[in-house]
């Protein structure tokens, strides 16, 4: 399990330990004028009601390990590890963990001449956003692994107000095109799923084959690869690649490892497999993007 998603289970545990309600830590990875990153680790579960909040600024948080209900009037959507929440100033919106505890994102905050200046830099005319999130999708792995190794104790020398400017303008782009999903999803299948998802994330290197996890969700193959790509954008087996992806990244920016032994640890049984995955995914081959990571 990444480094990152078993923290996040500690603070569980603790919480648990403690007797304790669920609730948010958040501590400031950097700030500007007008733009603050966060860190948010929440360690509600499914006994805590969730509550009405209002986002203050454009908030754009990217998820990094565990996963939640996110609802507004727009509709509800399942968080997960690398997808991109949206949300607009003034909208009302609440996190509900019904399926699962816990979750973590780095969270992105843009005052509104902030986000203006990044609108026009990417050329739209709108500012706000049509969708509620951004699926785990290739177009934004770079920028989620970015953020896992900001907070990966990798981010002395991260800037994030960079990071901030690039993912505003990405998901500008990537979700002026959304569409509100038609199809409701029933609830004793949301769980399902999610538990799925969850276990994903806790063993991403072990048997996650379309037939096993549909089998243990209770569905047919057909049921669970439509109602999974419904809630999570992208197939089971994108989804498993795309994580095995971004702990191998972080891996390889932080560890002297083989990339050999990377791509081992991280699931892939074959080197070839490993380098072409991870060229589809970031554009350049593992031992490249270790050199690119160890200069920012």
């Amino acid at each position: 399990m990444a480094k990152i998603a078993v923290e996040l289970e500690k603070a569980i545990a603790q919480r648990a330990e403690e007797g304790t309600r669920g609730g948010i830590a958040g501590r400031v990875l950097a700030r500007g004028a007008g733009w603050l990153v966060e860190d948010l680790v929440c360690t509600c579960g499914p006994r805590d009601r969730p509550f009405e909040e209002q986002h203050k600024e454009t908030s754009i948080a990217i998820v990094v390990a565990g996963g939640f209900q996110y609802r507004s009037g727009k509709g509800s959507e399942l968080m997960t590890p690398g997808t991109v929440l949206l949300g607009n100033v003034g909208q009302w919106f609440e996190c509900g963990h019904e399926h699962g505890n816990g979750d973590r994102c780095v969270s992105f905050h843009y005052a509104p001449e902030y986000f203006e200046r990044i609108m026009a830099g990417a050329g739209l005319g709108e500012m706000e956003f049509r969708g509620l999130r951004i699926p785990a999708v290739r177009e934004v792995s770079g920028l989620v692994t970015r953020a896992c190794r900001g907070i990966d104790r990798l981010g002395a020398e991260m800037n994030w107000e960079e990071l901030a400017v690039e993912l505003g303008g990405r998901a500008l782009e990537l979700a002026s095109d959304g569409k509100r999903p038609s199809e409701e999803v029933a609830a004793s299948t949301l769980a399902r799923v999610t538990r799925s998802v969850r276990a994903i994330e806790r063993g991403a290197e072990g048997e996650m084959s379309l037939a096993v996890m549909a089998r243990e969700a209770g569905l047919s193959p057909y049921h669970f690869l439509r109602t999974f790509v419904r809630l999570t954008g992208v197939t089971p087996h994108r989804y498993v690649r795309r994580m095995r992806l971004r702990e191998a990244a972080v891996l390889l920016a932080r560890e002297t490892a083989r990339v050999l032994d990377i791509a081992f640890d991280c699931g892939f049984g074959d080197v070839s497999n490993f380098n072409r995955a991870f060229r589809e995914e970031y554009g350049m081959s593992p031992r490249r993007y270790r050199k690119m990571a160890n200069r920012e």
